[in-house]
């Protein structure tokens, strides 16, 4: 259900604070604390998703059956149907809510439960009757919220089934519940390992239901299987959520690693308003307004917006904007090496609008460089002599991109990168140049106690991909994919600077503590070469001083690269009609097609 790129939003979207799960758990304790009921929360929690659940079918089928020949609407004549699928958890008893208020609106619902035994559904439905979802129900504080839910939808007739018994009479692969909407209340967001028994199996026939027939799959608060503090789904065992209803405030997993492929549009729905929760819990309860703070204080911020810019003023010259030195495209032993990686770091560097550039990589690819792009400068990369003097003359200097990772070429990272620390150059480190910064912290090198203290003054930044991330902290890569949020953070605390991990949701950390999740780019982006592209923007943002701190940040650098993935591979708004000459799609993106994107978006920020 995700929408095109719509570019005409790139200056309008606000940041959203991302939390993790142990957070959202202290809003709500924070929030009983003050006297209010958890029960109530849960039911207006339930209400307020019947409302969304409506909204969105009926748009969905104004979209499905309108007429575009006679603008007629023309009304499903069907019972409008659901299938809600609940575990035993509270995620559980927002579904039997949800299936309680749905009925009393009209819908023909089906609650399919998970987990649950015979003897679990066996409730006193006299007892039960006389309560209604506006009730108290504090009779008895043994009862979860949970059960009390049960009980009320249950009371009310509502139609049900136990998943178990509906496999011990059939294949799951065979089970058939037609319905309109699926909605998944199995699990909640405490959720730390992969799904087992017949909760994976239900999460199995849940998804291929929805696919089967056509519907629309709504998460209750997350996808079931998704972990909600690390976007981490385990053996890819998870509910494909077409929208998410997210409760109290949004969480980090919906955005990052596989969140962004399982959660669909996420639709926020606040219920409390915790940072006022936030200074009563710590008024009433004595607690240092500090240690209050940092434990509201989200996580990360999720960008789906860049910093516009100004428009350059006339009365200027290529100086006026930087000069970029791009160190990279050598040649190894008798290899054709990584001369590409040097040009496509180049071009990105041009496109973005530094006023001039100049390339160290080796001779032997000079010839394909001017020809790709003849207003770069060009020397040798072995030219040590050479390309120290360029240094001292350089806004910006990039290093690592196609460098090799021969001795040789490690010799050469640490004379150049020496260089550019003594003259006090904003750096930009990627690929090669990465390999070599984790051998030399093996080595206990000095070099990396440099860097680390020089970026605590100067600009420096480092882009890996988790491979590249996992060799500089020593680890595995499942190990940094399994907690990225951490990894970035380990990386920063190792080595100093700002910090990007490259992936699904691209984890942006700057100024040694603020971190951002990018919420642009798509999948036609995982090719060679597009890392490159992404150090070539950074490199040229940083060479314009005319820009803004935070127009010329990393965060941006990160932005522009995936807004022009995105422009590629999305038919965007017609008013931006020269945007359909770059459409080429997922499939066919190369890194090469991205820096006429990269102007484009780049004019698109101007105001």
């Amino acid at each position: 259900m995700k929408n095109s790129a719509d570019l005409s939003l790139i200056k309008n979207r606000k940041p959203i604070a991302l939390y993790s799960s142990e957070q959202v758990y202290a809003m709500e304790q924070a929030w009983f604390a003050e006297g209010y009921d958890s029960f109530a929360l849960m039911k207006q929690a339930a209400w307020q998703m019947v409302q969304q659940i409506e909204q969105i079918h009926e748009q969905r089928e104004v979209s499905a059956s309108h007429s575009a020949s006679t603008n007629v609407y023309h009304r499903s004549a069907h019972s409008r149907r659901v299938s809600i699928w609940v575990g035993k958890g509270n995620n559980g008893g927002d579904g039997w809510l949800i299936a309680h208020y749905l009925q009393q609106a009209g819908w023909q619902v089906e609650v399919i439960t998970v987990g649950f035994s015979e003897n679990d559904l066996n409730i006193d439905v006299q007892s039960a009757a006389s309560k209604t979802p506006s009730d108290k129900d504090g009779s008895d504080n043994r009862i979860t919220d949970a059960t009390k839910a049960l009980r009320i939808t249950l009371a009310s007739s509502c139609s049900y089934q136990r998943f178990e018994d509906m496999i011990d009479h059939n294949d799951s692969d065979k089970i058939g519940l037609p319905a309109d909407i699926y909605i998944d209340a199995l699990f909640g967001i405490g959720l730390d390992r992969a799904p087992e028994g017949a909760y994976k199996s239900a999460i199995s026939t849940f998804n291929r239901l929805t696919q089967q027939n056509d519907a629309l799959a709504i998460a209750v608060d997350i996808p079931s299987g998704l972990v909600a503090s690390t976007g981490e789904v385990f053996d890819r065992i998870a509910i494909q959520a077409e929208v998410t209803l997210c409760l109290i405030a949004r969480k980090l997993g919906l955005h990052t690693k596989d969140g962004t492929d399982y959660s669909g549009d996420v639709v926020d729905i606040p219920l409390i308003p915790y940072q006022m929760v936030l200074h009563q819990t710590a008024k009433h309860h004595m607690i240092a307004a500090k240690n209050s703070n940092q434990a509201f204080e989200p996580v990360a911020t999720l960008l789906t917006a860049a910093h516009s810019m100004k428009p350059r003023r006339q009365n200027s010259y290529k100086g006026s904007y930087g000069h970029v030195l791009v160190i990279g495209g050598n040649r190894v032993d008798c290899s054709q090496g990584m001369g590409g990686a040097a040009i496509l770091s180049a071009a990105s560097t041009m496109a973005t609008g530094a006023g001039k550039i100049t390339v160290a990589c080796h001779e032997n690819f000079h010839g394909s460089l001017l020809t790709s792009l003849p207003d770069a400068m060009t020397i040798n990369l072995h030219d040590a002599s050479g390309v120290k003097d360029l240094i001292k003359q350089a806004s910006v200097v990039a290093i690592g991109m196609g460098l090799g990772r021969d001795q040789k070429a490690k010799a050469l990272f640490i004379d150049y990168l020496q260089a550019a620390i003594a003259d006090e150059k904003l750096i930009v480190i990627d690929a090669d140049g990465l390999y070599h910064l984790a051998s030399l912290h093996i080595d206990n090198h000095k070099l990396v106690t440099e860097l680390r203290e020089y970026s605590a003054h100067h600009r420096v930044c480092l882009t890996p991909h988790s491979g590249e991330a996992a060799r500089l902290l020593d680890q595995k890569v499942s190990e940094i994919e399994s907690d990225r949020l951490q990894a970035i953070k380990q990386c920063a605390t190792t080595y100093g600077g700002d910090w990007v991990l490259k992936g699904a949701g691209s984890l942006v950390l700057e100024q040694e503590e603020q971190i951002y999740v990018c919420n642009v780019g798509n999948a036609g982006m995982a090719t060679a070469g597009m890392g490159d592209v992404l150090s070539g923007v950074t490199a040229g943002l940083l060479a314009q001083q005319d820009l803004s701190a935070e127009a010329c940040s990393l965060h941006q650098a990160v932005l522009i690269h995936g807004f022009a993935g995105d422009v590629l591979v999305n038919q965007v708004n017609n008013h931006y009609s020269d945007t359909n000459t770059l459409l080429v799609g997922q499939r066919g993106l190369q890194a090469q097609d991205m820096p006429a994107a990269i102007r484009h978006v780049m004019q698109l920020m101007i105001v």
